[in-house]
């Protein structure tokens, strides 16, 4: 079996009473969870065999490094938010049949490993992508190695990230990388605003790739590293993997599968 699942028409049989609604601070959000919790029972978290996010594409995030890792049960999306990719449509109607509809796609993440000035070490995981950005004015300058072997001796730049394919749509998107297909089982390292080499757009890297970011003139060139939303600061090196160990299962409508909506995003204009 695939380790990024696209399952249509499985029934998983939720019932009400069995759903935890979780909500972003914004008003949108919160309202949504009072109508759907007083419709549908609300589930403590721990108890829960699903959990239904309500925001955008942030809080889901967050959802899941918060309460889906921690109890291991899929998470269910419902746009209350802007842009909100990750996420359903809201309708309060027939909830329990589009769960029990759902198309569920796993998600394995990358694990960051920073080390920071002072020796510190400091681990993370990202579901979407994992970034190294400048701290100040002056560009960062980072060496780049694949595998134990050196792929990028100088890169003079504003940052550098390597994403996952879910990832593929956002940040790295913005950065100009590639959109990645989930089953491809490629990783898209891709430079911000990168000065020197001028000509090097990033690379696609194989999902098993092992790599390394060094910070060079780290005193004068601070860098903080990013995973998701988790921030080292002055850190002097970065190790990043794919985590195969770790998956989280995140449920979509039928006729828009995570899959189907990485394909649409490389036609949108």
């Amino acid at each position: 079996m695939s380790d990024l699942l696209s399952l249509a028409g499985e029934d998983r049989g939720f019932v009400a009473g069995e759903i935890a609604f979780v909500a972003s601070p914004a008003s949108i959000a919160q309202e949504a969870r009072e109508a759907l919790a007083a419709r549908y029972g609300q589930c403590p978290p721990e108890k829960a065999a699903v959990v239904v996010a309500l925001g955008g594409d942030g809080f889901m995030l967050e959802t899941i490094h918060s309460i889906v890792l921690q109890h291991g049960m899929p998470v269910y999306g419902m746009n209350r938010g802007s842009v909100g990719f990750l996420m359903n449509n809201y309708h309060e109607d027939g909830l329990l049949a589009r769960l029990s509809q759902s198309q569920a796609a796993e998600l394995h993440p990358l694990r960051m490993h920073a080390i920071t000035a002072t020796g510190s070490v400091e681990e993370a995981l990202a579901f979407n992508e994992v970034s190294l950005l400048r701290q100040l004015r002056q560009a960062a300058k980072i060496r780049i190695l694949v595998d134990g072997r050196v792929r990028l001796e100088e890169l003079s730049c504003d940052g550098v990230l390597i994403s996952t394919p879910a990832g593929s749509t956002a940040y790295n998107l913005s950065a100009h990388g590639p959109i990645v297909p989930l089953s491809a089982n490629l990783l898209p390292l891709t430079p911000i605003s990168s000065f020197r080499p001028r000509r090097w757009r990033g690379a696609l890297l194989p999902s098993s790739a092992d790599v390394l970011f060094e910070v060079l003139e780290a005193d004068k060139r601070p860098v903080a590293a990013v995973a998701d939303f988790t921030e080292v600061r002055n850190v002097v090196s970065v190790a990043v993997s794919e985590d195969r160990g770790v998956s989280v299962t995140v449920l979509f409508d039928p006729d828009r599968g995570l899959s189907e909506r990485i394909i649409a995003e490389q036609f949108t204009v």
